[in-house]
């Protein structure tokens, strides 16, 4: 019996414990998407929303002149069910993983990469690119700490930050 009395303080920090990490299981960067239409188009955006969380993004968390994921975990996915033009290039109906390339001097380019399903730009090929274009960047008047797409009549933008990457889209 004195076995058993023991036991249950133990007993009840574990369920404490565990009841107490279940209830902390938000992911840093929760998963998001933005669907819209651009006239006959549907677009939908799917990405994980990380935050800035005080730390220096472009040039520190998110290198210059490298290829990102334009979000976090598995890469960006960028859908439309027609074809478009993106920035004045055509781009096929399909599904294709969005990367970007932040650049120091405001023009950035974004990448349409075929290979719709990847874990981050780890695996990313050039050869697999749809389309790339360049695209000039906005600064944002305050902060925007989640990163966001909005998709609206003219295109869509990923803003985080302080930078806004605006894509036309006709």
């Amino acid at each position: 019996m004195k076995s058993i009395l023991k036991s249950i303080p133990v007993l009840l920090a574990v369920f404490i414990s565990a009841n107490v990490m279940a209830q902390d299981t938000k992911p840093a960067s929760p998963k998001a998407s933005a669907t819209g239409k651009i006239k006959d188009a549907t677009i939908t955006i799917n990405y994980s929303s990380p935050s800035v969380k005080g730390r220096k993004i472009w040039g520190g968390l998110e290198a210059y002149d490298k290829v990102w994921r334009a979000g976090a975990n598995e890469a960006t996915t960028f859908q439309t069910d027609k074809d478009i033009k993106v920035e004045g290039k055509t781009l096929p109906a399909g599904t294709y993983s969005f990367f970007l390339i932040p650049k120091a001097s405001g023009t950035w380019t974004a990448i349409f990469n075929k290979e719709a399903k990847q874990w981050g730009a780890f695996k990313y090929q050039e050869a697999q690119d749809q389309l790339r274009v360049d695209v000039k960047t906005k600064a944002l008047s305050a902060t925007q700490e989640r990163l966001e797409y909005k998709i609206t009549s003219k295109g869509f933008s990923m803003d985080w930050d302080k930078i806004s990457v605006p894509v036309s889209i006709k």
